[in-house]
């Protein structure tokens, strides 16, 4: 998509959620994103993709997309929309742990904040601050309430156990960093010894169930209101399947009636869709309760420990017990933080309710169960069980590659296509939904992974697969929710999956994808014979001839070194000289004195006196 077009559709978007909103509608990007690319993808419509948006193609799109988003009653739109919700708040496990964390830290930056950049002086404001390092811990731990008189008591004893007000003083020189990380070390320590106080109080038998009461709370409600809604739209489905096998089944002409089939298959995606995301946080919800069994069988194990240690002693060294409380204090954030999982979890499956507004408005029980009259509904248990019997053979079907339970790893584990559903099903009997049988045969090709629902799908989709997979492709363009439900992004690939946008992003700019690529030309194509040594200045010449003949009176003189190679290791050892004296005799001054004679009156004076004076030193001195 150029340049050009990114705008236009922006603008698009833009001019369609001011529309939306200014009729009382709100409506986010993304979804608006979507339905435009639906509009532009649907071949009802007579867009040309790749062409380029006129004026009137561009105000045709905002009134098709705005009289889509405006419909009252409408179980495609709810789907999208429940597709659009779901991808935007659901993620892995992981980074929802991580998300969990980042709260927290943000719920009590400034209290620590507070704690770490405060500067006291009088007596009020350490008891003050001590106040404060209590209510962090309790906030942090979230094993009591603040505001309780009996916990806040129990926490102060604790802490001041192990870091009495005395010590604020040398907490307040310490750096920002090392506040911190003190702050984190007392909660963990204070944690522990509350916990271990909390359980000390219970008897034996009751330890085993001792888990946060946030845990005990959200495990059972969660898991089980997950099940009875999977269980409710699972019902839905099965009857709006069986409705729809004897609506459009050729070979049975059911008398005349009135029921919209193109709403019975928009009911049927809604709930499906349903049932997809139900199922991927009940697993989730497993997870977390499998966790939670670890975690609160390790914090058993960990708590008779610490009892057994402090058991009849008066006096243990911290060195044994600080350990042990922190470990308990990991135990305990570890079970909050699957008890915050599942609250999450819970909300998710929650807020997918009002996703399923429409199709049972439309379809109420009591209608469903007058349209079907006698006609049996079968669930998906039971389709899979009457088609166990069908196998396909692989040598008999030697172009496709085949995968069979006996002969494949990890076999339930196989990333399906069309999320499990039978894809010539869906062509076939245009656009109805059942569920692939992976024991009838898996096909792979072109590296993805195709079930159906019966041996004589398998084979008629395996005689053609690529003219049945642009099918597919060209039905979910007309039921424009399938396109996120069979995850096709890949065949529709201006379309990204709302889990892979970035923020800001628009979900119709087609990603333009670049790589770096080079192209190496020979300097010499052809090779030639160049002689290296050749030289044609005749002083160069000279130059070398003298340099050889030079060489010749040399010795080539070597060192010997430990990396020599293919020579021997010669080493020579050496003695300091020594520090020697020699011994002699005092001096016995045999030498006499050097006569010296002094004249005076020599010069000056004509008739004047010599004076004669005798400077010779004595022998005696």
């Amino acid at each position: 998509m150029s340049r050009a077009q990114a705008e236009n559709v922006m603008n698009i978007i833009r001019e369609v959620v001011q529309e939306c909103t200014m009729q009382g509608q709100s409506v986010s990007d993304t979804l608006v994103a979507f339905m435009v690319k639906a509009v532009v993808l649907d071949p009802r419509n007579g867009f040309n993709v790749d062409g380029t948006l006129t004026k009137q193609d561009v105000k045709k799109i905002e009134e098709l997309c705005l009289d889509k988003l405006m419909e009252k009653c409408s179980p495609s739109l709810d789907t999208i929309k429940m597709q659009v919700y779901f991808d935007m708040n659901y993620t892995s496990r992981r980074e929802f742990l991580e998300q969990i964390q980042r709260v927290m830290e943000s719920r009590l930056t400034s209290m620590s904040r507070e704690i770490t950049d405060s500067r006291v002086k009088t007596r009020e404001e350490l008891d003050t601050l001590y106040r404060k390092i209590v209510t962090y811990i309790l906030l942090r731990s979230a094993i009591g309430a603040p505001t309780d008189t009996k916990t806040l008591r129990e926490a102060t004893a604790a802490l001041q156990s192990i870091f009495p007000q005395t010590e604020l003083g040398t907490f307040m020189v310490l750096l920002k960093k090392d506040k911190e990380q003190q702050l984190v070390e007392l909660t963990m320590l204070v944690t522990g010894i509350l916990l271990f106080n909390k359980a000390s109080k219970k008897g034996e038998e009751e330890l085993d169930d001792f888990l946060p009461t946030v845990v005990n709370e959200a495990l059972p409600v969660t898991s089980k209101s997950i099940e009875h809604e999977l269980h409710v739209t699972q019902s839905l489905a099965w009857k709006y399947t069986v409705l729809l096998e004897k609506l459009t089944d050729p070979d049975i002409h059911p008398k005349q009636c009135d029921v919209p089939i193109v709403l019975l298959k928009q009911a049927l995606y809604n709930v499906r869709q349903h049932e997809v995301f139900l199922k991927m946080l009940l697993t989730d919800a497993g997870s977390c309760s499998k966790h939670i069994d670890i975690l609160q069988t390790e914090l058993s194990s960990q708590m008779k420990q610490l009892k057994d240690t402090v058991q009849s002693k008066t006096a243990v060294p911290t060195a044994r017990v600080f350990p042990l409380f922190k470990v308990l204090s990991k135990l305990w954030s570890g079970l909050q933080d699957e008890a915050e999982l599942l609250n999450i979890i819970s909300n998710i499956a929650l807020n997918l309710q009002p996703f399923l507004a429409s199709q049972a408005k439309i379809f109420s029980e009591a209608y469903l169960d007058s349209l079907l009259e006698a006609s049996e509904v079968k669930t998906d248990e039971q389709r899979l069980t009457d088609s166990s019997d069908e196998r396909i053979d692989p040598d008999q079907m030697k172009p496709q590659e085949w995968l069979l339970p006996e002969t494949t790893t990890s076999f339930d584990e196989l990333p399906l296509q069309y999320n499990g559903f039978c894809g010539y099903t869906l062509v076939n009997r245009d656009g109805l939904l059942l569920p692939g049988n992976p024991h009838i045969g898996v096909l792979k090709h072109k590296e993805k992974l195709y079930v159906f629902s019966s041996k004589e799908a398998a084979l008629k989709f395996a005689s053609s697969p690529d003219d049945f997979i642009e099918e597919v492709a060209e039905k979910a363009k007309c039921f424009s929710e399938l396109i996120q439900f069979f995850k096709l992004h890949q065949q529709f690939s201006c379309v990204s999956p709302y889990s892979e946008l970035q923020p800001g992003e628009s979900l119709l700019v087609k990603p333009i994808t670049k790589c770096e690529s080079g192209t190496q030309t020979d300097i010499h194509p052809v090779e030639t014979n160049i002689v290296k040594s050749y030289e044609w200045n005749e002083w160069e010449l000279r130059r070398k001839a003298l340099k050889l003949a030079d060489l010749r009176t040399k010795v080539t003189h070597s060192m010997q070194t430990d990396l020599s190679h293919m020579r021997r290791e010669n080493t020579t050892q050496t003695w300091l000289p020594k520090d020697a004296a020699c011994q002699s005799k005092r001096d016995g001054e045999s030498n006499v004195p050097k006569p010296q004679i002094y004249l005076a009156g020599l010069r000056g004076q004509r008739n004047a006196q010599v004076v004669k004076t005798n400077l010779t030193r004595s022998v005696d001195e």
